[in-house]
């Protein structure tokens, strides 16, 4: 039945992306949009069932790739990263719709999203060398491709050009780490390298591990590979940005940990120590760059950044603490990275959508240029908020429970008696406590600037709440950052079954079971659901004060003064004396100068009459990424000047090529000789 589920989900986005293709322009949306979403509910149920059970569904055929045929395997660990993909593609497919009817889909981009997510179903389920680059290929090639629709910017040509030598470099990395260790094993099945990996050379084993993280990693938005995602998530179409970061980034988690974990058999310590340590530089510089962002997509695109950096920390921490023999604190490790990644997916995913209604209502996402949203877009603005606080960790959302449980892995880690995995979890913790203070510092930001206070241009004045498919999109993905947030202890034993797939065998049940989340053998507990009803009822009786204290005082004659929020409680203001993103994140840029690197420019002009007098004061401050600036511009310019002497040598002079052949003849010789 799961193998019957999965083959008719992966058909049906098939189906999908051909009638975006064929039908006419009124129901081609329409359709692709119901074909999406019944591949997504298929894949679901298949990897619920799959997860439900604990076992797993093998799928083979010989028909559609040549000489190798496709393998399809979906094991517990793969089931979590179609569920994630499938709730994301069907709410961004729901999005699309209307987005495509607002002006925002041509019959190219129809065709390729349910191919695109089609794509994401597929990844997790390869389970031979030949069936995973193929269908990682086809994920690359969409998703660049929806890119470029409907877009002429020379911003989003240039984060296509990055976003396509950044991915075919990883996947060339990748392959590479696949033939290694598959000609040492003797086969192209994910199966017969599994069975033969203690047999690999170790020499071998780590240089395709280094291979293979770095192909992963730059997908998963890893520092310093990360380049392409805060140019392509910005420049993207709304529901193919909740695509690549809600989705897409998952895959390159779920590559390092299938490699390293799944085909390499836990391999050396040294590996996810350096994962550990990767996480914990993009988590930093993920969060300090989005405290600093104006631009709202851009802001998100590096929180993701900084998110993945949280999920590597425990990705690294179980795998070092696999290989030292914890079991148990190497299970915790893994399903508190696994509740994280599934957490990033659904409130990642709704903010994302909600930014594109925000672009598509405004006409921006500057948020220097945005405000009073919240009383033009109350729906957006309600689900963006949800999302918000759910990626700021508060209770009861379901960024609170991933977090807590990511701290409790790194705490308990600490018993494992090893000093690099000790002080790897020691900067793990470090790293949770800093980043969340910046991603509260960013969203406060993002929120007050965008939604509160008075509108500081036209656009963001005129702007109207969206179509329904687009608010049923966002709301999609808001419900599980409420439900993982109020019951997080429903889906841990699931998550469970995926941290045994992931570190093989069946380890020590960390967790007890439960609706809240509670620590084998400790007395470490917390009940979300109990938080999430003493908030709503102090928020009711808060509420009741204040009303009852407003009776009272319109009784005696008096009158409530009421104030914009975000507004600082003036009661005469323009939208020029409130803040600005640039103004308030102006203390964390000044403190964080030396990660940023801003560029500044202040020009003054005075006046005509007198020197003395300035006429106007124009201050500009830029921040482009550090690592973009320090090492990929000096590598462009040194390829770019490397091709000018190639193209001088090619002059089209018959004699100087025959010289050329010549040489190398000659070379080749004496090389043998």
């Amino acid at each position: 039945m799961s193998a019957a589920l999965l083959l008719g989900g992966l058909g049906l986005g098939a189906s999908g992306s051909l009638a975006g293709a064929v039908l006419p322009a009124r129901s081609r949306g329409p359709a692709a949009a119901v074909l999406t979403a019944g591949a997504c509910m298929a894949a679901f149920a298949a990897a619920v069932r799959v997860l439900a059970s604990g076992g797993t569904v093998t799928v083979r055929s010989a028909q559609i790739l040549p000489l190798t045929g496709v393998t399809l395997s979906l094991d517990p660990l793969g089931a979590v990263f179609v569920i994630t993909a499938a709730v994301v593609g069907a709410a961004a497919g729901c999005y699309a719709a209307g987005y495509a009817a607002r002006g925002g889909g041509s019959r190219t981009a129809t065709a390729l999203l349910p191919l695109f997510i089609t794509s994401l179903l597929l990844v997790p389920t390869a389970a031979s060398i030949a069936t995973f680059m193929a269908a990682w290929e086809l994920m690359a090639l969409t998703s660049l491709l929806l890119l470029l629709t409907g877009h002429r910017r020379r911003e989003a040509r240039d984060a296509a050009q990055w976003y396509a030598v950044m991915t075919h470099a990883g996947a060339a990395a990748i392959l590479l780490a696949f033939v290694l260790i598959g000609a040492h094993a003797g086969g192209e099945s994910f199966a017969a390298i599994e069975a033969h990996a203690a047999g690999v050379p170790p020499a071998v084993r780590s240089l395709a591990f280094v291979l293979a993280l770095a192909g992963f990693g730059s997908k998963a938005g890893m520092v310093p590979l990360h380049v392409w995602l805060p140019r392509a998530h910005p420049e993207a179409p709304s529901p193919v940005s909740a695509l690549m970061s809600g989705a897409m980034v998952n895959l390159g988690v779920y590559g390092i940990v299938r490699t390293g974990d799944g085909l390499l058999r836990g391999g050396e310590l040294w590996w996810w120590l350096a994962v550990a340590g990767l996480g914990v530089a993009s988590a930093l510089f993920g969060g300090i760059h989005a405290a600093a962002s104006a631009d709202l997509k851009r802001l998100l695109a590096y929180s993701t950044v900084d998110n993945m950096g949280l999920v590597l920390i425990g990705a690294g921490a179980a795998g070092a603490l696999a290989v030292t023999g914890h079991r148990e604190l190497a299970a915790l490790a893994m399903i508190a990275a696994l509740f994280q990644l599934v957490s990033h997916s659904a409130f990642k995913g709704c903010l994302f959508l909600a930014a594109g209604s925000v672009q598509r209502a405004a006409g921006t996402r500057d948020l220097d240029s945005l405000g009073g949203l919240l009383r033009r877009l109350p729906v957006t603005a309600t689900l963006f908020g949800i999302g918000a606080l759910s990626i700021c960790a508060l209770p009861p959302f379901s960024g609170f429970a991933g977090e807590w449980l990511l701290l409790q892995g790194f705490l308990r880690g600490f018993s494992a008696h090893g000093a690099a995995t000790a002080t790897a979890l020691l900067a793990g913790v470090a790293a949770l406590a800093l980043t969340g203070g910046l991603t509260v510092a960013a969203f406060v930001k993002a929120f007050g600037i965008g939604f509160l206070g008075q509108p500081r241009t036209p656009g963001a004045a005129a702007a109207g709440e969206t179509g329904p498919a687009m608010v049923a999109g966002t709301a999609l993905l808001a419900v599980p950052c409420l439900v993982l947030g109020v019951i997080p202890g429903a889906v841990v034993p699931l998550l469970a079954r995926a941290a045994g797939t992931a570190l093989g065998g069946t380890p020590p049940e960390p967790l007890r079971a439960g609706a809240g989340l509670a620590i084998t053998g400790s007395a470490d507990v917390i009940q979300p659901a109990l938080l999430a009803a003493v908030l709503l009822g102090g928020l009711v009786l808060a509420w009741g004060l204040v009303r009852l204290r407003a009776g009272t005082a319109a009784r005696r004659g008096y009158r409530a003064r009421r104030a914009d929020a975000w507004g600082c409680g003036r009661e005469l203001q323009t939208a020029r004396m409130q803040y600005t993103a640039t103004s308030f994140a102006e203390p964390l840029q000044r403190v964080f100068d030396d990660v940023l690197r801003p560029d500044r420019d202040l020009d003054v002009s005075h006046l005509a009459e007198s020197r003395y007098f300035e006429q106007a004061i124009t201050y500009r401050s830029r921040i482009d990424d550090a690592v973009e600036r320090g090492w990929y511009r000096p590598l462009t310019v040194l390829i770019q000047r490397w091709g000018e002497v190639a193209r001088r040598a090619q002059n089209g002079s018959m004699h100087r090529y025959l010289g050329y052949g010549f040489a190398a003849l000659i070379v080749l010789l004496v090389v043998l000789a």
